[in-house]
Parts: structure tokens; C-alpha cells; sequence
């Protein structure tokens, strides 16, 4: 067809029925390699239609001069992606591509029933679209004959090698017929990748396609800065601020991933799980969930969330950091896409600013630094969600008209309108109450310093958890801060003893902090009680900020340093080894040498 010059009519008419109206890059590339047929390498990121682009180029090689398949036998070209869940997507992807030449697309994936795929398998297919290991599988047990395969397909290379999948890859590839197009498609050619081209490809033509150089450029990058304490706050105010209809949120491990699932789920998020430890059922049905709208918020691994497509997804956020530019490119390239807008949202730690700025730079990706959305924020983002519902501008029904005049009689605008922005509330989670801190991700200029210095007029209270009970500075500050709406400045000299703590505070800080708090109780049952005037400090407390600097004891273990009477024991202590040194035997003749200490080798050896 005319709309699209060098696609075979079959698939420029699916195209047309997609609603495509141009190709992308990377497709207009593949379809006009020279010369026509050749092996490729193809370098294309995340999101630039890479799939649709292998689908255009194997067609001249699959139909040759024909518009449909001949009557399914021996499969004619083999897709491999490393993950089971972009598989099942390129095998979708197909399946419309190809649907008016009469294509049977066939997938052999681990976690899936394997004697559905043999007895598929043994039906016929044309193409066939599967993970290494489950293809090698096939391949060993003679399910799969390759030997009227035209063309094989590396989707994502790359992750493949990174996966570990190099000798499945290796066997596969030898395993086909050497007369073969291989076409390869890599976010990036590293040398692996280029290794493995030079060995199973034939004069390949390199691509680097112009979407390489201009990716994400719909994607809009925030990097917030939080507190340590606040990661998992910050996240819930960002869902609830951007009520995204999708939003995908990467953590590094299952354990990570499970917890928030938990949290957000307690939290009355619509939340779902993709972790390794999930069954291929299980994964299958959480994306459903997503894509019907049953669930809009979808917590992942990297390696879960490979080739994941989700179409409304507008969100995502970095739970946990990405270590690489890889990384942060495949999970931001998760939206965004096909022309769409998205944002990508980094939870950063104070402590990990520096690191971030080396990996948005690596990236080569610019990033709005930030606070995280406020409860405030949150609350007028709300407010304006409530006046812009198009359910003010939809005109009254007869059937309505009499109830809504017996409610407006009975109890008046004001009264409806209120009971309105309480239900709208009450289906949302309340947003959180993150502590303040600035900007940049470092503490306050002279923060400490200022802890140390006596405030003007001060006052103190008095914590009911003490040493005993494991009290730390670095749990209670964020705690006091959190419950009173304090700054770090704010709170003086913490003294820690047994069975309580002792906490300045600046003196209006301090009537804030009392006012806010109400019941005067803190998190995990800890009461709070006011103190009148200094309390006696004495020898029983522990500092937090001013701990004595005395001169330091002297520690040699050679003469003087012993007290008097020349043993380290306390007075009346029973010594354990009598009055010999415990090294004292390996010196003896004949003494056993197995612990005698090795003769210290000359320095420079």
C-alpha cells in the first residue's frame, strides 16, 4: 500500500487497521536494508517499536513472492526474547502483523505447559517466538525441527547475555541451518554482542537507528530528594499526586517487592506483584489486571518487569535506585511511549545525590530536583481533580431531577457539596506527612552545630523509652520531627539512660510540638511528658551530641601499661587461665606448634 512504501500489502493493510500512520525509525530502517535480505544489528532502545521492525523485515524472507502462508508445517523463522512475559508479547505483536497472511505463531516458554507446545509444535507452525532455555529444551527432546528455518530473531541480545543465556544462545544458533538471516537487535552493542554477531551473522549490516540518539525525549524525569525514613511516604504521595491510570514501580529484590505490596495494599491502593518467585499463571494474571484496569499500580523487579507493555502506564517510580544507565533507561522506557508522555520519578536518599547526578549524566538525561509532593500538594491536586469531574457538566435526567430536588430541599447545597468531597476523599489513601529537608539532599548549613549550641530559651521533655529498650538518636529525631512537625534545628541535646530519654527543645518548637501532638503519645506506645526547668543530666545519661572527650587511657600490652598488682582482672576475679599467659605453652620445648605464631616476614617481600 501507498501509506507505507516497501511493506508487503498484508501487513501495510494490518498497519493501516492499527491505526499507524508513520513508522518509526527503526522500522523505516530494517525495511530499507541494503542489500535486501542481509543479515543485521540493529542497536534500537525500549519503546521505539523494535518488534513491529523485525516483523516488516522477516516478511519478504517468510513469504517470498507470496501474499499468505502455505498450510502450517516446520516452523520458517524463531523469535527469541529472554523473558517469558516478552515473549508472550512479541508472539501478540505477531499475531496482528501477520494476521491476514495466515501466519500460526507458536510460543515455547518456560513456566508453561510443555506438552502443549509439543503437541502445538507437531500441529505446524510458521513462526515460532520463545525463552532460551524452553527453546534448547525443545531443540535436545526433538520437538522442534529447524531445519526449514529462513531467519532467526535476537530480541534484546544484551539482556539476554546479561541473563546468562550465552550458551543456550550459542546452541540454538548452531543448531539452525547455516543458511540463515540472523537479525539481531541490542539497546547496546557492547563487545559480548559484537562477539556474538561477528560469530553467527554473515556480512551483518550495522544500525543505529535515529530513535538511539533521541529516546525518552517524552519521558519527564523528577529526582526526589527524602529522607532515609521517608522512602516509602515519598512513594505513596507520588501515586497519589499523579493518580496515574498505570504506574510501575521497580525495587531491587523480592523482598522489597513483597513488602510494598503489602504496604500499598493495607494503604488501599489497587496494587499487583512481578517477581521472579511468581508462577507464569500468576505473573499473566496481575498484568491482565492492570491492562483491564482492575489493579493500577504494578510493584516490580527488573528481570519481572523485562517487556512488560502496559498502554496506559504514565508513571514510573524508582523505589530502589537503578545501578546502571541500562537500568534506569529500560525501566523509564516502560512509558512513554509510541508518542505518549510519561514520567519517571527517582526516590533519592539524601546520602545518594552525588551518585544519582553520575548516573542521570551517564544517561545522558536531564532531571527536575525536587521535594516529593506534600500532603498539601496532594490535598490540592485533589481539589482540583474534584472541579475538573465531568460529572458537573452532564445535564440532570428526569429520572434524577425529582431525587435532586428533595436532596437540595432537605439539606442545601453546602451540605451536598461537602458530603461530596468526603466520599471523593474517603476512596483515596491519606497522603503523607514527609519531614522537611532540604532541597539539595544535604542537611541544613551548620545543622549539627546548631544541635550542639544552647538555644535562647529551651525546654525539655521526656521520652518513655530508654537504653533498654534499644532508643537511638537516629530513629527518635525522625520520629519527634514526623509527629510534631519539627526540623532537625529544632531539637537540642538528647540524653539517653535507662528507662527513659531526655529531649531539648526550642522553646516555641517545643509548644508546636505539644499542641500537634495531642495525646502526648508517639509511635509504638511511647508517651511524651513536659519537664519543668533543667532535669538533672548527671552521669546516668548517654549524649547524643556532646559526648565527653576525655584524654584516652593508655593501652599497651607491653610494661606500664598494666594497673597495679599487674593484672587487668578486677579485684577478686578468678583469672581464667591461672597465673600462666594463655600463649605461654606453644613456647615450652616440645610444645605442640600448631598455634605458634608464624615468623613476620621482612617488609618489602
Amino acid at each position: 500500500m501507498s501509506d507505507f512504501p516497501g511493506v508487503l500489502a498484508p501487513l501495510a493493510q494490518a498497519l493501516t487497521e492499527r491505526g499507524y500512520s508513520d513508522l518509526t525509525p527503526v522500522q523505516e530502517a530494517v525495511i530499507g536494508l541494503q542489500p535486501e535480505g542481509a543479515d543485521a544489528l540493529v542497536s534500537a532502545q525500549t519503546g521505539s517499536g523494535k518488534t513491529v521492525a523485525f516483523g516488516l523485515a522477516l516478511a519478504p524472507t517468510l513469504l517470498r513472492d507470496a501474499e499468505t502462508f502455505e498450510q502450517a508445517a516446520l516452523p520458517l523463522a524463531l523469535a527469541i526474547a529472554p523473558t517469558r512475559e516478552l515473549a508472550l508479547q512479541v508472539k501478540r505483536e505477531l499475531e496482528w502483523l501477520y494476521a491476514k497472511t495466515g501466519a500460526v505463531v507458536v510460543s515455547c516458554v518456560g513456566g508453561m505447559d510443555m506438552r502443549s507446545e509439543k503437541r502445538a509444535l507437531e500441529r505446524g507452525a510458521h513462526i515460532v517466538v520463545g525463552t532460551p532455555g524452553r527453546l534448547r529444551d525443545h531443540i535436545m527432546r526433538r520437538s522442534l525441527d529447524m531445519s526449514e528455518l529462513r531467519a532467526v530473531v535476537l530480541d534484546e541480545a544484551d539482556e539476554m547475555l546479561d541473563l546468562g543465556f550465552r550458551e543456550d544462545l550459542e546452541f540454538i544458533l548452531g543448531s539452525a541451518p547455516a543458511e540463515r538471516r540472523t537479525l539481531m537487535f541490542s539497546a547496546t552493542v557492547s563487545r559480548p554482542i559484537a562477539e556474538l554477531a561477528k560469530s553467527y551473522q554473515r556480512d551483518a549490516v550495522r544500525l543505529a537507528t535515529t530513535s538511539e540518539r533521541t529516546q525518552h525525549v517524552d519521558i519527564e524525569y523528577r529526582a526526589l530528594t527524602v529522607a532515609q525514613a521517608d522512602r516509602e511516604n515519598a512513594i505513596i504521595n507520588v501515586l497519589r499526586y499523579y493518580e496515574a491510570p498505570n504506574a510501575l514501580v521497580f525495587c531491587s529484590t523480592r523482598a522489597a517487592v513483597n513488602h510494598l505490596t503489602a504496604r500499598f495494599n493495607n494503604r488501599g491502593f489497587s496494587v499487583v506483584a512481578m517477581s521472579g518467585e511468581l508462577s507464569q499463571n500468576e505473573r499473566t494474571h496481575a498484568l491482565q489486571a492492570m491492562r483491564d484496569g482492575r489493579a493500577r499500580v504494578c510493584i516490580a523487579t527488573d528481570v519481572a518487569a523485562r517487556g512488560i507493555d502496559l498502554p496506559g502506564l504514565e508513571l514510573v517510580i524508582h523505589a530502589d535506585l537503578p545501578t546502571n544507565r541500562e537500568t534506569l533507561l529500560h525501566r523509564s522506557g516502560r512509558t512513554g511511549r509510541a508518542g505518549r508522555k510519561g514520567v519517571s520519578v527517582l526516590i533519592v536518599p539524601q546520602s545518594a545525590r552525588k551518585r544519582v547526578e553520575r548516573l542521570l549524566g551517564s544517561a545522558n538525561v536531564s532531571a527536575t530536583w525536587a521535594r516529593p509532593p506534600s500532603a498539601d500538594e496532594v490535598l490540592a491536586r485533589d481539589n482540583e481533580r474534584i472541579l475538573q469531574d465531568p460529572v458537573f457538566t452532564e445535564a440532570v435526567t428526569e429520572d434524577e431531577a425529582p431525587f435532586v430536588s428533595e436532596l437540595l430541599a432537605k439539606h442545601g447545597a453546602e451540605a451536598i457539596a461537602a458530603a461530596y468531597v468526603r466520599t471523593f476523599r474517603a476512596r483515596n489513601s491519606a497522603p503523607e506527612d514527609l519531614l522537611d529537608i532540604a532541597v539539595t539532599g544535604a542537611p541544613a548549613p551548620s545543622d549539627r552545630k546548631e544541635r550542639r549550641e544552647e538555644f535562647s530559651e529551651s525546654v525539655w521533655i521526656s521520652l518513655s523509652v530508654g537504653r533498654k529498650h534499644g532508643a537511638e538518636p537516629r530513629w527518635l529525631i525522625p520520629m519527634l520531627c514526623k509527629a510534631g512537625k519539627l526540623s532537625k534545628s529544632d531539637i537540642g541535646q538528647i540524653k539517653l539512660q535507662q528507662e527513659d530519654s531526655l529531649v531539648q527543645l526550642e522553646a516555641h518548637a517545643a509548644n508546636r510540638f505539644l499542641d500537634q501532638l495531642g495525646n502526648r503519645t508517639l509511635e509504638r506506645g511511647i508517651t511524651v511528658q513536659a519537664i519543668d526547668g533543667v532535669p538533672d543530666l548527671g552521669s546516668g545519661g548517654k549524649g547524643a551530641f556532646d559526648k565527653p572527650r576525655g584524654p584516652k587511657k593508655p593501652f599497651h600490652r607491653g610494661q606500664g601499661a598494666k594497673p597495679e598488682g599487674g593484672s587487668w582482672a578486677k579485684p577478686g576475679a578468678k583469672k581464667p587461665f591461672g597465673d600462666k599467659k594463655p600463649w605461654a605453652k606453644k613456647d615450652k620445648p616440645g610444645a605442640d606448634k600448631t598455634f605458634a605464631k608464624k615468623p613476620k616476614r621482612p617488609r618489602g617481600e
